[in-house]
C-alpha cells in the first residue's frame, strides 16, 4: 500500500511544530565555515564584567574590546542584553560566567524587543570560541547559538524557557557540548543541523547533557559526525530525532553515534498545554509523534547503541523512511544500526513498543538488544540482527501505520501506558497542567 503523499502533506501543516531552521531577525546567513583560523599566540588579557565596580557592566562592551584568545569573565548577576561574538578577530575567545553555578549568571531577554530578543549568545564566524557558566532565559530564537565556525565549546550552560532551540550549532564543523541543560523550548533542547560533508570528518562530541520539557529533546536535521553520549533525554514530546529535511543543506543526517544515554518518559503532550507558545506550522512541517524515545527519520550509518530506553508510551526506538523528501537519493534508511541497547528497564518500565521499523532501505539492522518485548510489526518481519548487508524488507502497511501515529489528532490514541518506575530526581511529565515536578522559573 502506498502512502498518499499529497494527502499527508495537506494534513501536516495543521498539526505540528516543525524541526527546521528558526526564522529570526538577526540570523546570520549560513555560509562556508571557511578555513581553519590560526590559533592566536597572545599575550592574552582578561576583561571583567560585573554589575558594579568593574570597568565593564555590559558583557557586549567587554566582548567588543576583547581580541583573539582573550577571556571575558562575567560576575554573578542578571544581564538583560544579548551577546554577539562575530568574526575572525574573536577566534579562540572565552566567555566565562560561573561554571560551577551557571544559574547565578543569567542572560534574561524577557524584556528585550525585536532583534535583541532573538539569541542570548550568538557566535558567528569565530572559530574555537568557548562559552561556559551561563543561564539563558526568555530568548525568542536560541539560547546559545554557533554558526559558520570550525570548532566551539559550549559547557556548563542552561538554556531554559526560551524560544526555538536551547543550545544550537548550525553549519559548523566540529565542536563540544557538555555538562549543560536544555529545557522548556518550543522545538528542541539541543540541536545540531546542516553539518557540511567532510573528506576527513571532524566529530562533534555531546556529553553529559540533560534535555527535558521540550517538544524534542534533540533535533538533528542533516547533522553529521556527532556523538551523543552519557546524557539524559526525558519528559520531551520525543527524545532524540535525527532527521533529514530539504529546508537545510546536505540531507540526510549520517554517521552519528547515540550511545550510553538514558532515554525515557518522552510522553510530554505539549498540545494539551505548555509553559511556552507553540510554534506556528510551516509549509514543510514534519509530524513527529509524541511518545517516542529515538526516531530515525531517514538517515545513513547512524549507530544507536548501549542506551537505556524505557517508559516511552509509543515506541522506544523507531526508524522510518523520510518519504517527504523530494531528493530520492536522500530519502532511504541506509546502514543504520540499533544494537546492544537495554529496553524496558528489565521489564519494570516497558516502552509501548520497543522497536518499530518500516523496513525501508538497505543494510539496516537491529540487535542484539536486551529486554525487547514488543516490536512493530509484531512478527518482526522487518528486523534483522547486526551486522547486515543487503536490502531490508519494506512494509508499506507499517509505514502507513506510523504515519497514522503522527497524524493522530489526540496525540495519545496509540499509546500503550503503564505506571513508571522511579527515576532519581525526575517526575513524569505527560500534561503540564498535572505535572508535579519542578516547573520553569
Amino acid at each position: 500500500m502506498r502512502i498518499r503523499k499529497a494527502a499527508l502533506l495537506a494534513a501536516v501543516p495543521a498539526l505540528l511544530v516543525f524541526a527546521a531552521p528558526a526564522v529570526a531577525q538577526d540570523y546570520p546567513a549560513p555560509g562556508n565555515p571557511g578555513k581553519v583560523q590560526k590559533k592566536p599566540k597572545g599575550p592574552f588579557k582578561t576583561l571583567r564584567v560585573c554589575k558594579k565596580g568593574c570597568k565593564y557592566t555590559s558583557i557586549q562592551k567587554a566582548v567588543n574590546k576583547a581580541g583573539p584568545g582573550d577571556t571575558v569573565k562575567v560576575a554573578d548577576g542578571t544581564y538583560r542584553q544579548p551577546v554577539r561574538i562575530s568574526g575572525i578577530k574573536k577566534r579562540y575567545m572565552k566567555l566565562i560566567g560561573n561554571p560551577a553555578h551557571p544559574e547565578r549568571v543569567v542572560i534574561d531577554l524577557r524584556r528585550a524587543k525585536g532583534a535583541a530578543a532573538q539569541n542570548a549568545v550568538m557566535v558567528n564566524g569565530a572559530n574555537e570560541v568557548t562559552v561556559r557558566g551561563f543561564t539563558a532565559i526568555g530568548y525568542k530564537a536560541n539560547g546559545f547559538f554557533v554558526v559558520n565556525a570550525h570548532g566551539y565549546t559550549f559547557a556548563n550552560l542552561r538554556a531554559m524557557l526560551g524560544g526555538v532551540y536551547g543550545i544550537y550549532a548550525f553549519n559548523t564543523i566540529g565542536g563540544t557540548m557538555r555538562d549543560s541543560v536544555g529545557a522548556w523550548n518550543n522545538d528542541a533542547g539541543f540541536y545540531i543541523g546542516q553539518t557540511p560533508p567532510q573528506d576527513k570528518p571532524v566529530r562533534t562530541i555531546v556529553e553529559n547533557v540533560d534535555s527535558y520539557g521540550n517538544v524534542l529533546g534533540w533535533s538533528g536535521t542533516n547533522m553529521r559526525y556527532v556523538t551523543i553520549r552519557k546524557s539524559r533525554f526525558y519528559n520531551n514530546g520525543a527524545g532524540i530525532v535525527p532527521n533529514a529535511l530539504t529546508s537545510e543543506k546536505y540531507p540526510p543526517e549520517e554517521d552519528n553515534v547515540i550511545a550510553e544515554n538514558d532515554i525515557f518518559w518522552n510522553n510530554f503532550n505539549y498540545y494539551a498545554g505548555a509553559p511556552f507558545e507553540l510554534r506556528p506550522p510551516s509549509a514543510e512541517a514534519t509530524p513527529y509523534p509524541v511518545g517516542v524515545g529515538v526516531l530515525l527519520f531517514g538517515g545513513r550509518r547512524n549507530i544507536v547503541e548501549r542506551n537505556r530506553i524505557f517508559g516511552n508510551y509509543l515506541a522506544g526506538a523507531a526508524a522510518v523512511q523520510q518519504f517527504l523528501l523530494q531528493d530520492e537519493s536522500a530519502k532511504d534508511l541506509v546502514g543504520n544500526e540499533v544494537k546492544e541497547n537495554q529496553f524496558g528497564l528489565n521489564g519494570a518500565d516497558p516502552n509501548g513498543r520497543d522497536l518499530v521499523y518500516d523496513g525501508n532501505g538497505t543494510g539496516n539492522c537491529f540487535g542484539p538488544n536486551e529486554g525487547v518485548q514488543t516490536t512493530f510489526p509484531a512478527d518482526g518481519s522487518t528486523f534483522v540482527p547486526c551486522p547486515f548487508n543487503g536490502p531490508n524488507s519494506f512494509s508499506a502497511a507499517v509505514q502507513q501505520e506510523m504515519v497514522n501515529w503522527a497524524l493522530d489528532g489526540t496525540h495519545t490514541a496509540f499509546w500503550i501506558t503503564h505506571p513508571h518506575s522511579a527515576y532519581p530526581g525526575v517526575t513524569p511529565l505527560e500534561t503540564y497542567a498535572t505535572y508535579t515536578g519542578p516547573k520553569p522559573e
